[in-house]
């Protein structure tokens, strides 16, 4: 695959990167366990992939995420946090990882629309270029709502009623890569050689990694060959979470797989997949900071996690139903068919972000209560639980 040429910005921060990983791989005795070198990739200080102000969004970025495709993405989570605001009689609003700063947007004008408006909308963003960007966003798109907008670098410091929204927060979290071996689990850790960064196989080394396993794979490892990634950060984040939630709830988009799914026995080399300017390719250690880099979801796992973190689990479903119970189409249609331009832009979107083909049956939507009745608009017509 041919990638496009980097330039003279690019070519730095990409030696800067290497530099800082090799020390970081030297540090730790020669052998850097992948989920750290994925961290470090992604979140350094000035380097990492979502905190060197590059931009990420959009077709002149990496990858369109939903509410780059339409305002309706934004609009129908609106509808459905407004559901929830209304059932807290008030409370907030906290969106964790708000990309460019364009879903909250659209939350907040729909939110204006339907007078459900939170006491405040809160935006956890650890990127300082993000932060700006968000800011710039919303500035320019409301700026008569920016005033109820803070922005966050950690989660609050007291309990609160609460609507957590997260759109594509899991895929981007660090994961541990393990393989079987002749019957035996191994880990990933990532070396220098030679060539450049590259995988290096040990006997497990991270506590807890092989309790998980062992609960997948009660039998025993599979086949050798057989590679795959977990996720060891979903229960921490939520038992984090759920110290800071008083009542409420948390609406959750990302893509992924119910666990028998994620680790079917076909699915040999796993989900781990890197992203430069729209290029699609499964090699970590390419462009480390010029890449996004992501694994899909469990969701079993989160759901699991969630309920010994305190939620219920009120629903999971995929994004086509989710979106069409809280209005899409009836969105569409009110839109002017005389304006065809726009029309079509809006009809376009609601394709891409529907169709199956798409991102209709990829993306998943999971919604956790917390000592709040669990039953939401969004699963009316196919909760999806019972996979799980």
């Amino acid at each position: 695959m041919q990638l496009p040429a980097l330039n003279e910005e690019e070519v730095e921060l990409a030696q800067a990167m290497k530099t800082m990983l090799r020390d970081a791989i030297a540090d730790a005795g020669g052998a850097l366990p992948f989920d750290r070198y994925m961290e470090l990739a992604l979140y350094a200080p000035g380097l990492g992939y979502y905190a060197n102000g590059r931009l990420k969004f959009g077709e002149a970025g990496d990858f369109v995420t939903a509410p780059e495709l339409s305002p309706l993405f934004g609009r129908c989570l609106a509808r459905q946090v407004g559901e929830c605001l209304d059932r807290l009689d008030g409370g907030c609003v906290l969106e964790v990882g708000a990309g460019s700063g364009r879903m909250a947007a659209d939350i907040l004008r729909e939110l204006a629309a339907l007078e459900r408006l939170p006491e405040r909308y809160l935006i956890l963003e650890l990127s300082p270029s993000l932060q700006q960007a968000q800011r710039e966003t919303l500035q320019t798109a409301v700026p008569e709502l920016i005033s109820r907008v803070n922005w966050l670098t950690t989660l609050p410091n007291e309990p609160l009623d609460l609507v957590l929204v997260a759109n594509e927060l899991f895929d981007a979290m660090p994961v541990h890569r393990f393989r079987a071996d002749a019957g035996a689990w191994q880990e990933a850790f990532v070396v220098v050689t030679d060539e450049g960064f590259t995988d290096h196989w040990m006997p497990l080394a991270t506590p807890g990694l092989e309790t998980v396993l062992q609960r997948i794979w009660p039998a025993g490892a599979p086949s050798s060959g057989y590679l795959s990634e977990i996720n060891l950060r979903l229960a921490p984040w939520l038992r984090a979470v759920a110290a800071v939630i008083r009542r409420g709830y948390l609406l959750l988009i990302d893509y992924g797989y119910s666990q028998r799914e994620y680790y079917h026995p076909e699915r040999t080399q796993g989900t781990l997949i890197c992203h430069f300017r729209h290029r699609a390719y499964a090699d970590p250690y390419l462009l480390p900071g010029l890449q996004d880099m992501t694994a899909n979801v469990d969701f079993t796992a989160l759901a699991q996690a969630a309920v010994e973190s305190g939620f219920n689990v009120g629903g999971y479903t995929t994004q086509a139903h989710f979106l069409l119970d809280v209005g899409l189409g009836d969105m569409l249609q009110a839109s002017d068919p005389n304006d065809i331009e726009a029309h079509l832009r809006l009809a376009q979107g609601v394709k891409k972000l529907t169709l199956p083909s798409e991102m209709g049956e990829r993306f998943k939507v999971m919604t956790l209560a917390r000592d709040m009745s669990d039953q939401l608009s969004g699963f009316r017509t196919r909760d999806l639980r019972e996979v799980l």
